[in-house]
């Protein structure tokens, strides 16, 4: 997930590091490769859309992300796409892109009715009909946070020779286990004392995300529980949700 902890240019340096590529990108740099344009909510670094310019894709791809510091760095190692800072409620896109996906759970950062319907929308709007909308968050049932613990620290290269050290600690849980608040804990030679960074992500249970997605005009037309296309069984990691736009299918 994009965190917002990585609007800090010494975080976003560390982004990629923390979040090495993986079968997840591998799924959705098909996806993006066999459609044009496409349009990457919560970019990032700009990976995914980076890599797919170098492997050859050469329609439009445009990568929108509310942090300065993580645009910084997707379009100092690729120019060849468009990055944009903001948010969906920023742009007015109308039926420009035939693919939308919102990568590394940052689906799970839009906590409230509103704020999740206001996104989808937006969203909706912004592809043709028949267009698809990708994204995945962590399945409730497999309890994630439950190993979100102070005990389980990693230890990544810093790129100055030394070492940061990154844990979490769950703070709340909402008694409805769907808003899980923790903090993220980064220590290391670069900063002067540990930079903590509290966050709140919402978990949603495949009911509940069908009804949002079919008040803004989406039908859910595959779901898998892992990134092999597995079958979502209630401790899949992951809900992966392939959403098409309602209205004719683009040609």
């Amino acid at each position: 997930m994009v965190d917002r902890s990585f609007a800090d240019p010494s975080l976003a340096a560390l982004y990629d590091t923390l979040n090495p590529w993986g079968p997840g990108d591998d799924f959705y740099l098909g996806l993006v490769m066999a459609a044009d344009p496409v349009l990457d909510v919560g970019c990032g670094t700009g990976r995914l859309l980076g890599r797919a310019r170098r492997e050859g894709h050469r329609g439009r791809l445009v990568g929108l992300d509310p942090a300065a510091a993580m645009l910084v760095r997707a379009r100092a190692h690729e120019p060849g796409v468009e990055w944009l800072l903001g948010d969906l409620r920023a742009r007015d896109w109308h039926r420009e892109f035939e693919l939308a996906v919102m990568t590394g759970h940052a689906f799970q950062v839009l906590l409230c009715d509103e704020e999740l319907r206001l996104a989808l929308r937006a969203v909706r709007a912004a592809l043709v009909p028949g267009g698809r909308f990708v994204f995945e968050t962590r399945n409730p049932g497999a309890r994630a946070w439950e190993t979100w613990t102070p005990d389980r620290v990693r230890e990544v290269p810093d790129g100055r020779g030394g070492v940061v050290r990154v844990w979490h600690e769950v703070e709340s849980v909402a008694p409805a286990g769907d808003r899980v608040t923790f903090t993220e804990t980064f220590d290391g030679a670069r900063w002067e004392w540990p930079q903590v960074d509290r966050t709140t992500l919402r978990f949603l249970d495949t009911d509940t995300l069908d009804r949002f997605l079919g008040e803004a005009g989406f039908v859910v037309v595959e779901r898998y529980g892992d990134w092999e296309r597995g079958l979502l069984t209630p401790a899949c990691p992951e809900i992966v949700t392939v959403a098409e736009s309602a209205g004719r299918r683009y040609s």
